[in-house]
């Protein structure tokens, strides 16, 4: 059952009245994924701020590195944990449990990844993750050195760094407008495919 309820407390647009180039690549998303994720209707509210949130997005979560796609989506998943952001954690956590093919991990790690099934390496990645989300401030050069000791190069702290940065404004706009998470999101990733329940 697809919820009633509203998914922003700002005007949400018709898909029909956004400018092309907005409609056509919700649309895209739409046909990937079998629906339209409530973020990209909430943040239309304005759509040049909407095309540089995705821009950005995609430029983050979409390159090649040192990082793997479930990687990335475990620093999303954890720094919105700690940022309180309902949106986030629902939405990326399906997607990291798709990613690594692990019906748990998500939600250990929104919660608190240090207890989590994860590798140390990771461990480190969201430790350096949650200090720039929450305190940036506070980075000194023993943070940098933890990482390389795990193997991650200058551009892969520059990733960790920015994605967590990124979706500390993205944590910040979902609770400012309220956006409800797609009730699509809960269910995607909790049973292994193949799987009758």
């Amino acid at each position: 059952i697809v919820s009633e309820k509203p998914i922003s407390r700002y005007p949400v647009p018709k898909l029909d009245e956004l400018p092309d180039d907005l409609r056509h690549r919700i649309l895209g998303v739409q046909e990937k994924a079998g629906f339209v994720p409530n973020v990209f209707l909430a943040l239309a509210h304005r759509p040049g701020e909407c095309r540089a949130f995705f821009d950005y997005h995609d430029a983050l979560m979409l390159r090649d590195g040192g990082l793997s796609k479930a990687e990335r989506e475990m620093i999303v998943v954890s720094t919105s944990g700690a940022n309180n952001c309902q949106y986030c954690v629902v939405a990326h956590g399906a997607i990291l449990r798709i990613y690594a093919k692990d019906p748990l991990v998500a939600d250990q790690v929104a919660i608190n990844f240090r207890k989590a099934d994860i590798t140390e390496r990771q461990r480190a990645m969201l430790t350096f993750a949650e200090k720039v989300a929450a305190n940036s401030a506070l980075l000194e050069d023993s943070d940098y050195e933890a990482l390389r000791e795990h193997g991650f190069d200058d551009e892969d702290i520059w990733d960790i760094g920015a994605i967590a940065a990124f979706f500390a404004l993205s944590n910040r706009m979902a609770n400012l407008t309220a956006m409800r998470p797609n009730d699509e999101f809960y269910l995607m990733g909790r049973s292994p495919r193949g799987s009758s329940s």
